[in-house]
C-alpha cells in the first residue's frame, strides 16, 4: 500500500508537495481501513450477561443439590469435568496458550454440560424452569463473545491438544467409549462452570474471592515452570 511513498528522485515543488499529500492520505486512508479490524467491543460489553450469568450460578447449591437424590450423577464426556487444573494443565502443554482458545473451549465444554443437566430433567422437574433460563443466559453470553471477534478468530487453526480436546467433545455419544464416561452430580458440574469462568473471564470479575482459585492456579504454573528451570 505504502511502496510509493518510498520514491526520493528530485521532483518540482509542486509535485512534491502533492505526492506528500497523497502519500499522507492513503497512510490514513489504510489506517482508518484498519480499525474495524482492531476495534472490538469493550470487555463489559461481555461482561454484563457474564455477570448475569453468574447471578444465576449463584443459586445452583439449592436447584442442583436440594432438588436432587442424595449422591445423584448424571453421565458427561470426561472432557466436559472442565476444572482449575485442567486450564493450568493445557497452559502448561501449549507455551504462550492464548486465553481466547481456552475461553472458545470453555463455551464449547459447558454448552454440552447444560444440555446433558437439562435432558435429565423432566419437564415438571422443579429445577428444569432454572436450569433453562441458566442456558439462555449461556447462549446470549455466547452471542456476545462471538460478536466480540473477528470472524476470522474462529477460523484459526487451535493448538493439536486442544484441537484434539475439542474433537472429543464434539464426537457422536455413540462412538465414545465407556472409559470416557464420567459419573458427576449437577452441582459440581456447575461448580466447575463458575470457578472456571471466573479464571479464564477475570477482568469481569474482581472480588478477591471470584480470583482466588485462579490465582491459586497460576501460582502452580510459575512454580512448576520455576521446578523445570532449576532442573
Amino acid at each position: 500500500m505504502f511502496t510509493h511513498c518510498a520514491d526520493f528522485r528530485l521532483q518540482p515543488k509542486s509535485m512534491v508537495q502533492l505526492s506528500n499529500s497523497v502519500c499522507l492520505l492513503g497512510g490514513l486512508l489504510g489506517l482508518f481501513l484498519l480499525v474495524p479490524v482492531q476495534m472490538a467491543p469493550t470487555p463489559a460489553s461481555l461482561c454484563t450477561p457474564l455477570k448475569t450469568l453468574n447471578d444465576s450460578l449463584s443459586h445452583r447449591r439449592r436447584y442442583m443439590k436440594h432438588n436432587f437424590p442424595i449422591n445423584y450423577t448424571i453421565r458427561v464426556h470426561h472432557n466436559e469435568v472442565f476444572k482449575l487444573s485442567n486450564i493450568s494443565r493445557m497452559r502448561l502443554q501449549v507455551e504462550g496458550l492464548d486465553d481466547l482458545v481456552l475461553q472458545r473451549l470453555w463455551f464449547q465444554v459447558n454448552q454440552g454440560v447444560l444440555k446433558k443437566i437439562i435432558r435429565v430433567m423432566p419437564e415438571r422437574h422443579p429445577s428444569r424452569p432454572y436450569a433453562a433460563e441458566l442456558e439462555r443466559r449461556f447462549r446470549d453470553a455466547e452471542g456476545v463473545f462471538v460478536q466480540s471477534h473477528h470472524a476470522e478468530v474462529f477460523q484459526q487453526e487451535l493448538p493439536e491438544s486442544i484441537q484434539d480436546t475439542w474433537d472429543l467433545l464434539t464426537e457422536e455419544p455413540d462412538r465414545v467409549p465407556e472409559s470416557r464416561w464420567r459419573y458427576v452430580s449437577p452441582k459440581s458440574l456447575l461448580d466447575n462452570f463458575c470457578h472456571t469462568m471466573h479464571c479464564l473471564f477475570s477482568k469481569c470479575f474482581v472480588s478477591m474471592e471470584e480470583q482466588q482459585d485462579c490465582e491459586y492456579e497460576k501460582g502452580n504454573i510459575e512454580e512448576k515452570n520455576m521446578l523445570d528451570f532449576l532442573m
